[in-house]
């Protein structure tokens, strides 16, 4: 059945695939974040223990947001690693890095995932498509404070 929300289908594809790079970015997020909780050590262990926690459980309930936006506009939301690696911004951690690092590189996943949230504005903006610009500021609200609080931790 032909879909019709005011939105072309060229355009509402061009808005999927950038929520796909979202999802894909949310979700290597989560992992990674998943990943240091369960491995921080050090004297900031609580912490940062509590603090990852807090995060992926955030993340967690994000993927499904991005998703199920992806299938309202009428497109597959990408649901593997194969596909999540291939489309996402942010690298995985090679082993289990110290503390500090952990923090700077979760710092610099939030900043990746505002900027793949801020480049998908354009097309959205262009076609008023306001449920998913409403996702997107959301999205880039968490990330910022998320990053600005890690950032503060790695300052001296």
């Amino acid at each position: 059945m032909e879909m019709n929300i005011g939105i072309d289908k060229e355009q509402r594809a061009r808005i999927a695939e950038g929520l796909g790079r979202l999802l894909a970015d949310t979700y290597t997020l989560y992992l990674k974040t998943h990943n240091f909780h369960w491995n921080v050590t050090g004297p900031m262990f609580n912490t940062l223990h509590l603090m990852f926690e807090t995060q992926y459980n955030e993340l967690a309930l994000a993927v499904d947001l991005v998703a199920e936006r992806i299938r309202a506009l009428g497109f597959p939301a990408p649901g593997s690693y194969r596909e999540f690696g291939k489309l996402t911004s942010i690298g995985e951690a090679e082993g289990v890095p110290a503390a500090q690092e952990m923090i700077r590189q979760l710092m610099e996943g939030q900043e990746a995932v505002v900027r793949t949230a801020r480049a998908i504005f354009p097309v959205v903006d262009a076609v008023n498509d306001e449920p998913t610009a409403d996702l997107l500021t959301q999205r880039m609200q968490v990330h910022e404070k998320n990053a600005w609080m890690l950032r503060s931790m790695l300052e001296s």
